[in-house]
């Protein structure tokens, strides 16, 4: 380590390990040199999974190694429980409401002494009392979940009591600094009043696709192939998702809206839902009969010289999500394949948008957003 660095220590206690989760603890790994070189120590004191949590022996000195932290990422990758590591040593197992019990005693030892990150990359909202409790016990919070900020608004008011102590950039657009551009433009005194963005790179490959007169359900059935859309597309096409990471933007301009506020546009009828269709039903059936719908669709945008998205709209009152006719020229019309696409406007940022794009999914690049949200939190810790 270079000489003369005071070395900052983060415990981290991570609740997740699927994919995010476990590159997460890739990136950890791969960083060690990098990250002693400028002061600091990232020790993982304990790994939970949906059914058990591994604990370091002495959660107040000790973290786990790296060869353990990579033989954990081995076995989840494999679909594998923890569990499957208990005999590695060096560590205690809990399972299911002892696993629970156990995290928050660690965060009531830590958390005034130390001080301990609590990172959920999860995709559940079971951890929402967990982390309402390690709020009052001084812990911080580092969010990939999206749904502890978008459940009801007295839970939201509760996570971000402490605004110092939380961090969620990886929740909206993946590894790409939304949250924190819309939060150094509102601390400025720059009032924000429009945020649009094309915030699923699955829709925003669909759409950019179909636009070249490909069929919607052609090009669906490419991007599950490719990887891009969830083992059932409707849990994308829904609009759920791009609606969760709206409310979290508008929240974050101060509005106090719920879910239910949220006007969604699904691009698929209740006929094809999951409670009246199966999976392969949709994909074989449902799925092309809703080729020529859109097809009208991006034909009658054509027309208008402009281009079919798939967006949330924050402006005025309105906080929406669905397809919009977009000028050909915006960065939005511009958009192709699976990037993210978010313009602010504001009072500094009127007639010319700040605008971020870049990729917005995948695993790796929001563990990467993850990590540099705990890194962001060193000051706090001694």
């Amino acid at each position: 380590m270079t000489e003369g660095i005071t070395t900052v220590t983060i415990p981290v206690l991570l609740l997740g390990c699927g994919g995010v989760g476990r590159d997460l603890l890739h990136h950890i790994v791969a960083s060690r040199h990098l990250h002693s070189k400028r002061g600091l120590v990232l020790r993982v004191v304990g790994v939970c999974d949906s059914r058990s949590l591994l604990l370091v022996e002495d959660v107040a000195t000790m973290g786990f190694d790296d060869a353990f932290l990579t033989e954990i990422y081995r076995i989840k990758s494999s679909s594998s429980s923890l569990s499957a590591l208990v005999d590695f040593g060096h560590c205690h197992l809990f399972k299911d409401s002892e696993a629970t019990t156990k995290i928050l005693d660690i965060a009531g030892l830590l958390g005034r002494t130390t001080g301990l990150s609590v990172v959920d990359c999860t995709a559940s909202t079971e951890t929402v009392g967990i982390l309402k409790e390690t709020v009052d016990l001084c812990c911080c919070i580092v969010l990939a979940n999206k749904k502890p900020l978008t459940c009801g608004i007295d839970d939201y008011d509760k996570l971000i009591s402490n605004f110092r102590r939380i961090r969620f950039e990886s929740t909206v657009g993946a590894g790409l600094p939304v949250i924190v551009s819309v939060t150094r433009v509102l601390a400025s005194g720059d009032p924000i009043y429009r945020i649009i963005g094309s915030l699923s790179g699955t829709l925003g490959y669909v759409m950019s696709e179909v636009e070249d007169g490909k069929s919607f359900s052609k090009v669906v059935l490419a991007a599950k192939s490719l990887g891009y859309t969830e083992p059932d597309p409707r849990d994308d096409l829904s609009g759920m998702d791009v609606a969760r990471k709206a409310l979290i933007l508008a929240r974050l301009l101060g509005w106090r809206i719920n879910m239910d506020d949220i006007q969604v546009e699904s691009l698929y009828s209740n006929e094809h839902g999951p409670n009246s269709m199966s999976t392969e039903d949709f994909l074989r059936i449902g799925l092309p009969s809703l080729d020529r719908d859109v097809q009208e669709r991006v034909s009658a945008a054509s027309s208008r010289g402009k281009v079919l998205r798939y967006v949330c709209v924050i402006e005025g009152s309105r906080c929406q999500v669905g397809l919009q006719e977009l000028p050909k020229d915006s960065p939005l019309g511009r958009l192709r394949g699976s990037d993210n696409v978010v313009e602010i406007y504001s009072r500094c940022y009127k007639d010319s948008p700040l605008v971020i794009q870049g990729a917005g999914a995948g695993n790796d690049t929001t563990a990467a957003g993850v990590l540099a949200d705990i890194i962001d939190l060193q000051d706090l810790f001694h």
